[in-house]
């Protein structure tokens, strides 16, 4: 947060309706801090706030706005004069991100007070899929021509980049096709005279409109990329993608892969500002499927019921071998998605990750088994007084523990692997899944090796 941002004193501005100190205060803020404060007001008020604002500062704030339902009412308060003021001033970009959460009787209104140019491009842009690096791309770019003198493309620059997102980074193309990238420090250091295919960088890393956009997002942070052109099937320039846009899709897919991690169909609102309804909505699936799926634990446990009547201590440790099966299956399974998302992993390297989850595995399980049959000597049987936990049953807790470990360590990382090869998203297979599954196996290793080593 801004250290001139002080929430208090501008709440007290608003109630005391004390404006122009209050403009003063704003224009000296970051957009981003504003949108905060926005947030933070009554919507009566906010829209009143909004006003006051220059109009190149209400658009930036305009897109910072945490809920698409805060940008709904401004939309809805503002006139047409000065809806078409901050449209003006935005990014074609956001403007179309700005229309895919509205409904369709504010999506006409905006597209009603945009000129005809940027009507047609925002149509474009929204026909391409919801996923595809085309749906975040803007066509807001420089684009010079290779037998142009550099002090020439300074000249189209001048004239052309205060509307464009980014001029550091310009593109060059002839017949629209992309022939290479040059950057205005190279063009700077060069003399006026040199043509800029003379200095154009040729081995452009490039991706195409109908490209995944979070494996698009990913090659910002793999090759240290400020924007990527966007081209077509026949290599014509028809966009870029700037870092801010990668960022929002880095974060939102995070988010979406949290939530499925958590068992929670993914929301694209606030925690705050989504209902309870929602929220109920959005969770009661997975607990529905993961309570039925529990059944099995309930159906195991039930077919060693002799066994458990004439060993009752042995109940008193299951809760401790699944919590142990589980905690391990979720730290396999959350190394193994990272590294998915990462492209650290592929599914044909099943076998090496394997092997070595095994042998993570066997290290773990010897440790904790061995502190383990310590505590149940030292603690269950000694201090706590308890004759039932004996040597044998010891055994038995700790080779069940070992053994516990090392399935689900290898349930954890093969599970999210065999889920993206046939498609599905590998953090669905996560925590709450996996748990299930390994207090399955856990149970049916415990009374296995029970009924070997105490004959019941």
């Amino acid at each position: 947060m801004h250290e001139n941002y002080d929430l208090e004193q501008l709440m007290e501005l608003v109630e005391k309706r004390q404006f122009r100190r209050l403009r003063e205060e704003l224009a000296q803020m970051n957009e981003v801090d504003i949108a905060e404060f926005l947030d933070e007001l009554e919507v009566e008020q906010e829209i009143l706030v909004f006003r006051l604002l220059p109009k190149e500062l209400a658009a930036a704030v305009f897109t910072y706005l945490e809920d698409s339902e805060d940008q709904e009412k401004l939309i809805g308060a503002l006139s047409d004069k000065e809806l078409r003021e901050v449209l003006d001033e935005l990014y074609l970009d956001d403007t179309v991100d700005i229309i895919e959460d509205m409904p369709a009787n504010v999506v006409s209104r905006i597209l009603r007070n945009t000129d005809a140019s940027t009507r047609s491009q925002i149509n474009q842009l929204l026909n391409y899929p919801k996923d595809s690096a085309g749906s975040i791309m803007t066509t807001e770019f420089v684009f010079l021509h290779p037998d142009a003198t550099v002090e020439q493309s300074f000249a189209r620059i001048r004239k052309v980049g205060l509307d464009k997102e980014t001029v550091y980074t310009c593109y060059v193309t002839k017949n629209r096709i992309l022939l290479g990238v040059v950057t205005v420090k190279r063009m700077l250091l060069s003399a006026y005279e040199t043509r800029i295919g003379d200095i154009m960088e040729t081995n452009v890393l490039s991706v195409n409109t109908h490209e995944d956009k979070e494996d698009v997002a990913q090659m910002f942070s793999r090759y240290d990329l400020s924007a990527l052109p966007v081209v077509d099937g026949e290599n014509r320039l028809v966009g870029i993608i700037t870092f801010d846009d990668a960022m929002d899709v880095i974060e939102e897919e995070t988010t979406e892969d949290f939530e499925k991690m958590a068992a929670i169909l993914p929301s694209d609102k606030p925690y705050l500002k989504t209902g309870v309804f929602e929220t109920w909505r959005s969770r009661i699936p997975w607990l529905m499927m993961l309570m039925l799926s529990a059944t099995f634990t309930g159906i195991i446990i039930t077919s060693f019921e002799s066994a458990l009547a004439a060993c009752v201590v042995l109940t008193s440790f299951i809760p401790m071998l699944s919590g142990t099966g589980g905690n391990s299956g979720s730290q396999s399974s959350v190394a193994v998605i990272r590294a998915l998302s990462l492209d650290e992993v592929e599914f044909s390297d099943v076998l090496a990750v394997v092997w070595k989850e095994v042998r993570v595995a066997i290290l773990c399980g010897v440790c904790l088994g061995a502190a383990n049959f310590v505590k149940m000597m030292v603690v269950d049987r000694w201090l706590m007084h308890n004759p039932e936990v004996t040597v044998p049953v010891a055994l038995v807790v700790c080779l069940t523990l070992m053994l516990t470990v090392v399935c689900a360590k290898v349930v954890g990382c093969t599970l999210p692997m065999a889920a993206e090869k046939i498609g599905i998203d590998p953090a669905v297979m996560a925590a709450p899944f996996i748990t299930t599954v390994v207090d399955a196996l856990s149970l049916l290793i415990y009374f296995s090796i029970a009924t070997c080593v105490l004959g019941i």
